[in-house]
């Protein structure tokens, strides 16, 4: 979430900290910060707000509440302390067909306002968090939505017509097939007209059956808001979030409205947006509320759970004394009563995420800061039992990484397969892997022309992997290792299979067992499990070897060029002085230099040898390695080497 800082300010008053401090705060005891940056004349700070937070921080007045949590101060100006003494109307009527979808809703009627371009106050607010003016209506519904986290939805009322000189309000799930007019999104996408399932909640002109709106999602272009317009109607209601999700996600609608509603804001908090969007357009668009309607079947019921003290203390390693624990739960707004050594407490009503104790001790530990927590080395634990899997998996990773194999990690999920899943991550991803014969192959064929570029003499990798299958019905799995061999750039030969063959001895030697691998093609896949169950259990584990000190630098994501040279070079000239002329003349593109092929005749010795070029900032053409092997044939003769 974009956070205005200058809008901070408004709750805060005098006690804000710097935007650098609060940007502190928060990433130490609350969320992630993205960064921070100047906008339009305001700081903004971008917030990652997590999702056990965002139905009450998703806006201004949260993040506000929180810094004013973390920094022990009372908010200057809070808009849910109290709501106006608001009149009622029957002048609108709402009929809700599912409560549990739609458990509130509220619609205030203001008449005699004037639509206009919005002051340059609510225009820089908006712009600063990226958002685009619409007009004072519409920018109003945004800014209260920006404030308090509550989305608001404003019809013309002179465009909705009434039954009985009463306007018609319901909330229904759609039928097959029906279609919903749909708003641009602030200009940002032209309207569109969207065909619905029947799983959609919608909001619905009751005098004339017609969806004006996806309940939750978006406003739809019925009675929309223009320069026209002298009397609206202000929707502020509260949705069920799964339900949200499901369409905003299902129809790739999601917005900012639709985000707050699926992360469930209280649904105390339709009244308050009412009181505060009221008295912003009563300001700036001028008018009256003439009444409001509020259909909430199920009022909000708080929630007191008990917490220990003690078992706080042990959860977070911490030695609190409970008066402590009061005074940080109350600075959050929570209302805390000891009785009996627990702690009742009561969450504010904005506070959803509040439900359990753990929830409560959470607050305790991030407010009173987690690095006050002591880190304590526990005593040695004898080891009492050695776990089969890892010795043996050890094992085999030491001796094939000794014969130069590479270990790979291999995606679960193909394709096609035996195994279905019945909620797929995606089309390409929809069956469970049941060997990992064809990762390995897929893996070989993607990296055996690297081999050059690696200085290899041909690619080696393997898996040590979960692989499941079915038989008969029954689902089961097994961890399998795979090894694959790759000679030549070109694919497959069959002296793939003898080096294969030479792997499998290998093991055999270092497991001192024999090794029963299915081989296909450069391809030796084994039951690891099977294999380790039959071996012996280990005693202990073998001491291990610290690695020397490996320097890692970024590799380059531009494609590598290759060139051969061969030269006749007089007798007794060593390899090391011909590469070393080679090289100081490929330049800073040559990566690496490989002798592939010597031999002698008549006195002479002939060397061949393999550069490979590559940059980090490019594709190099043909063009430009020429030019520098140009370069290295020039060296070459000038030093009395013959090129062949």
């Amino acid at each position: 979430m974009i956070v205005s800082y200058a809008w901070l300010k408004d709750f805060l008053g005098d006690t804000t900290p710097s935007a650098e401090e609060v940007a502190r705060l928060l990433g130490e005891h609350a969320f992630e910060i993205e960064g921070v940056e100047e906008v339009e004349g305001d700081t903004v700070i971008d917030v990652d707000v997590l999702p056990n937070r965002s139905s009450d921080c998703l806006s201004h007045r949260g993040i506000a509440r929180e810094i004013a949590t973390l920094i022990n101060t009372p908010l200057v100006y809070d808009p849910l302390h109290e709501v106006l003494d608001l009149p009622q109307t029957d002048a609108i009527v709402v009929d809700i067909a599912d409560t549990t979808a739609c458990p509130r809703f509220t619609a205030a009627l203001m008449t005699g306002i004037e639509v206009k371009e919005s002051p340059a106050w609510l225009q820089a607010r908006l712009k600063a968090l990226g958002q685009r003016s619409i007009n004072n209506i519409v920018d109003a519904t945004n800014y209260v939505m920006y404030a308090l986290g509550q989305p608001l939805h404003a019809y013309d009322a002179g465009k909705f017509p009434q039954t009985g000189g009463k306007w018609q309000f319901e909330v229904r799930f759609a039928r097959e097939g029906e279609v919903v007019s749909l708003l641009a999104e602030g200009g940002k996408e032209e309207d569109r007209d969207v065909t619905l399932t029947g799983s959609e909640l919608l909001i619905v002109d009751g005098s004339s059956d017609t969806p004006i709106g996806l309940a939750g999602v978006k406003g739809g272009r019925f009675a929309g808001v223009d320069s026209t317009t002298t009397d609206i109607i202000v929707e502020a209601a509260h949705f069920d979030p799964i339900l949200t999700r499901k369409t905003a996600r299902g129809l790739g609608i999601v917005i900012d409205a639709s985000k707050r509603f699926e992360n469930e804001p209280s649904r105390e908090l339709p009244l308050y947006a009412q009181t505060e969007i009221i008295k912003l357009i009563t300001d700036i668009a001028g008018g009256s509320c003439e009444g409001i309607v509020d259909i909430y079947p199920e009022p909000y019921a708080p929630t007191v759970v008990a917490v220990e003290p003690t078992r706080v203390n042990r959860l977070l390693g911490l030695s609190l004394e409970s008066s402590e624990m009061v005074s940080i739960l109350e600075r959050a707004g929570i209302t805390v009563e000891e009785k009996d050594r627990q702690l009742l407490c009561t969450g504010p009503w904005e506070r959803t995420d509040l439900t359990i104790a753990e929830d409560f001790i959470e607050e305790i530990g991030r407010i009173y800061g987690y690095d006050h927590v002591q880190s304590v080395v526990p005593e040695t634990v004898p080891l009492t039992e050695l776990n089969v899997r890892h010795y043996y998996s050890e094992k085999v990773r030491e001796t094939l990484i000794d014969l130069g194999f590479s270990e790979v990690i291999t995606s679960s999920f193909r394709k096609k397969d035996e195994i279905q899943l019945r909620n797929a991550l995606a089309s390409d991803k929809s069956y469970m892997r049941s060997t990992l014969r064809k990762n390995i192959a897929e893996t070989l064929d993607k990296n055996a022309g690297f081999v050059d570029l690696l200085g290899a003499a041909d690619t080696r990798v393997f898996e040590i992997g979960t692989v499941f299958t079915k038989e008969e019905g029954t689902v089961s799995e097994h961890v399998s290792l795979c090894v694959g061999v790759r000679q030549k750039v070109s694919g497959y030969t069959p002296k793939d299979d003898a080096l294969i063959a030479d792997v499998v001895r290998a093991l055999e030697t270092a497991l001192g067992a024999a090794c029963d691998f299915t081989i296909e093609k450069g391809v030796a896949e084994l039951n690891l499990s099977a294999l380790m169950s039959e071996l012996p259990a280990p005693a202990a584990y073998e001491p291990v070897t610290v690695a020397p000190e490996i320097a890692y630098a970024p590799f380059s994501v531009y494609p590598a060029v290759t060139r051969d040279i061969a030269l006749w070079v007089p007798a007794g000239t060593t390899a090391e002085e011909v590469e070393a002329v080679l090289n100081d003349n490929a330049g800073e593109l040559r990566v690496r230099t490989t002798l592939f092929d010597e031999f002698t005749k008549d006195d002479r010795i002939s060397y061949a040898f393999r550069l490979v070029f590559q940059s980090k900032e490019k594709t190099l053409t043909d063009s430009e390695v020429n030019s520098i092997m140009d370069a290295v044939y020039a060296a070459a003769v000038e030093r009395q080497f013959e090129v062949r």
